[in-house]
Parts: structure tokens; C-alpha cells; sequence
């Protein structure tokens, strides 16, 4: 069976290392699927969830969190580059809920002041949240 390998790493290290026969995740142009034998690509990721088929396990499917980056697809390779990304249990989703009240928090705040560059980061911190909670529930 043809496999992949998924590495995705942040700045505190390797996050995800693992053999796959599928992945699948969302770029800022939209969806991307990739199986073993894909064409080369670089793509930015969007704030989004990553899902991997593991080989060792194909009724297994691993989802992660990750808050954009860079996908990377070579020779069967799959690289990540992203400031965050955690494991579906790996995530602590009372902080996650914390972190998205405050971003809303922030949000009306921002809008209410026309501030339009702090609108902006509180809609990213509650996208993150919120992508967080998601992938918590898988």
C-alpha cells in the first residue's frame, strides 16, 4: 500500500508525525485532498481542522487543529509549518470556551469603538477558538 508521511511542526517542535494514506485540509484557496502520488504543491493553510487517515489504522482518522500555516507536498511528504496546531485530545476545551467568550468579548468591543484593527485580531482569537472546540468534538 502506498503511504505518506505527515509531519507537522511549530515553533515548540514536532506536533504530528505519522504515516498516511489520505489527508485532507483547507487552504485559503479551499479544500485540498491528498493521497499518496499527489503533484509537488505550497500552499497557505487556512485557520482550519487537518485530517489524516493513518496507514497503521485505516478505521482511524487523527484531526488537528492547526491556526494557518504552510502545507508543503513532496515526493510523498507532507510538511506543515504552523505557529499552532494540537490533536483532537490534546485539546483542553474549557480553555478553548474561555478563549472564545473573550474573543467575543474583545469583538464587541472593537466594533463598538470602530477599532477596526482590533476587530480583526479578536475575529482571528475566536476563529482559532472556535476551530479548537471544533476539532475537540470529533
Amino acid at each position: 500500500m502506498e503511504q505518506m508521511t505527515v509531519q507537522i511542526v511549530t515553533p515548540e517542535g514536532v506536533r504530528y508525525d505519522h504515516h498516511a494514506s489520505f489527508l485532507l485540509c483547507r487552504t485559503i484557496e479551499g479544500e485540498l485532498g491528498i493521497y499518496p502520488g499527489h503533484t509537488s504543491l505550497i500552499a497557505p493553510l487556512d485557520i482550519a481542522e487537518i485530517k489524516v487517515r493513518r496507514v497503521d489504522d485505516q478505521n482511524h482518522v487523527d484531526w488537528i487543529a492547526v491556526n494557518g500555516g504552510i502545507i508543503e507536498v513532496v515526493d510523498n511528504m507532507i510538511s506543515v509549518v504552523s505557529d499552532a496546531a494540537e490533536r483532537e485530545r490534546d485539546i483542553d476545551v474549557s480553555r478553548a470556551e474561555r478563549a472564545k467568550l473573550r474573543a467575543e468579548r474583545e469583538l464587541q468591543e472593537a466594533e463598538a469603538a470602530h477599532a477596526g484593527d482590533q476587530a480583526r485580531r479578536a475575529r482571528v482569537a475566536l476563529q482559532r477558538a472556535l476551530n479548537r472546540i471544533h476539532v475537540s468534538s470529533r
